[in-house]
């Protein structure tokens, strides 16, 4: 296999690995910290409105395209145990704790939130879903953003022991 073919799904994992650990960590930095600061009624209509459309294209060729480009890159570099071996575990870091956080924990959070008309309830009622949502919601996108930041390390670190061993 040439080198080029071999380290091309590596080199588009970690681009897109990369791309979707800095979408989830700048969510983290600034609009976790924006919607903290917004009224219960205006956080959860926001929460509605970009949970909806974050389901794009662009989105989930980043997040989906990470997984799967991660795991050919798995398979171009198995012949490389170092390489292998950080790229299998980036796969893993990022199916888990990435999607799999994602799928079971924030999407059915956002699909229950979605089926909510805000218009008929009251503050109070607001207050009361604010609060059984947002905490939660955020500390899973914490864990998820942990999660693909260690998925993108491990990644360019694999391509830094390939490197290595092709010098």
């Amino acid at each position: 296999m040439s080198l080029l073919i071999k380290n091309a799904p590596l080199f588009l994992a970690i681009i897109l690995t990369g791309l979707s650990a800095g979408l989830f960590y700048a969510w983290q930095v600034s609009v976790i910290p924006g919607t903290k600061l917004v009224t219960d009624k205006v956080y959860l209509e926001s929460m509605q409105s970009i949970n909806r459309a974050i389901i794009n294209p662009g989105f989930i060729i980043i997040f989906l395209g990470s997984m799967l480009m991660l795991a050919i890159a798995s398979y171009t570099q198995y012949g490389n145990f170092s390489s292998f071996v950080l790229v299998a575990s980036a796969a893993v870091c990022y199916l888990i704790g990435t999607i799999g956080v994602t799928g079971m924990g924030n999407v059915p959070m956002n699909e229950a939130l979605d089926a909510v008309d805000l218009t008929v309830l009251n503050d109070s009622s607001l207050k009361e879903l604010r609060g059984s949502y947002e905490g939660r919601w955020n500390m899973l996108h914490a864990i998820r953003t942990a999660f693909s930041v260690i998925a993108f390390i491990l990644a360019l670190l694999s391509a830094f022991a390939n490197i290595k061993t092709t010098a």
